[in-house]
């Protein structure tokens, strides 16, 4: 190598004290990175070891009862699996299409000054808490909707509110990541379409929609994991504080596995009962850590597949 080529490598490089000081920043972060993981890591641990332990203990064929109701030593499963996936899917049948028509509202027919005053106010709504979303849901969702237009004769706590209510507190988020999705198509894919005489509308179905699938598939399944893991809405209009006996009934009573985890563990003398109830909570924990991974890594694996190029 050459002199004039050495000198020129040692100024790309810099100083020393230049290099010294990226090195000292590259391994701040690097033990800020090894923290989150060790972190994460440790929880799950403690998850598995205390769920491992609470298995032991009652056996595996006692997660198969009548219902839930930890303080009593009765501990099925299906009853809060079923209850969180009914909220779910009563959460995602009101998000998913108001989230999405909203996204496609904002993103194609929205005018600049209109979206720049619905989109603060479609994110103000994902900032109301939960907690009033809950009181929301039994005092107006509950007699204006699912007593009104979906029973008819509903217990006063029922799935059906508290599922509406997850579902308005999960639209934000789902018309939020649609609609980034969206405006990240290349304005040239629209601008083909309507030189091929294209309508707006068959451009937004057929050209728009398709191209940012992916980003609106992980915003379904994002907003289906919010409503999974959300917990006062359901502890507060899905009733069954004390437990619940098995049913998939939206229009009565009934547990989630954050409102069973809420219910057993509000103040820390409460955990009282059996005594593989305070156990139980490490055990939900990890069923519902479990359904959210799984959850993330089957959208992972849509959005790879669905995935458009362009």
């Amino acid at each position: 190598m050459s002199d004039a080529a050495g000198g020129l490598l040692l100024e790309l490089e810099g100083s020393p004290s230049r290099r010294r000081k990226e090195r000292l920043v590259r391994g701040i972060f690097f033990a800020l990175a090894a923290m989150s993981v060790v972190i994460s890591a440790t929880i799950v641990l403690a998850l598995i070891q205390e769920a491992v332990q609470f298995v032991g203990a009652i056996g595996v064929g006692d997660l198969w009862q009548r219902g839930w109701f930890p303080r009593r030593g009765i501990f099925d499963v299906r009853t809060i699996l079923v209850g969180t996936l009914v909220v779910t899917g009563i959460g995602m049948l009101v998000a998913a299409p108001l989230g999405l028509g909203a996204a496609v509202y904002l993103s194609e027919y929205a005018r600049p000054r209109i979206r720049k005053l619905l989109k603060p106010i479609l994110e103000i709504i994902a900032g109301i808490p939960s907690i009033v979303l809950g009181v929301f849901a039994f005092s107006w969702i509950n007699p204006q909707i699912v007593d009104r237009f979906l029973c008819g004769d509903a217990s006063f706590f029922n799935l059906g509110a508290a599922g509406v209510g997850v579902g308005v507190l999960v639209t934000p988020l789902v018309a939020s990541i649609a609609e980034d999705a969206m405006r990240a198509v290349p304005m040239s894919l629209r601008e083909g379409a309507y030189g091929l005489g294209a309508r707006k509308r068959s451009t937004t179905v057929k050209i728009v929609f398709p191209a940012a699938i992916s980003g609106i598939v992980a915003a379904v399944i994002v907003g289906m994991s919010r409503a999974i893991g959300e917990t006062m809405v359901v502890a507060l209009a899905g009733g069954a504080t004390g437990g619940s006996l098995f049913s998939a009934d939206y229009c009565q009573p009934g547990q989630t596995m954050t409102g069973a985890m809420a219910a057993l563990a509000i103040g820390g003398d409460q955990v009282k009962g059996d005594v593989s109830a305070f156990q139980s909570l490490y055990f939900v924990g990890l069923v519902l850590f479990l359904l959210t991974l799984g959850l993330n890594v089957l959208s992972g694996r849509i959005v790879r597949r669905v995935r458009q190029k362009y």
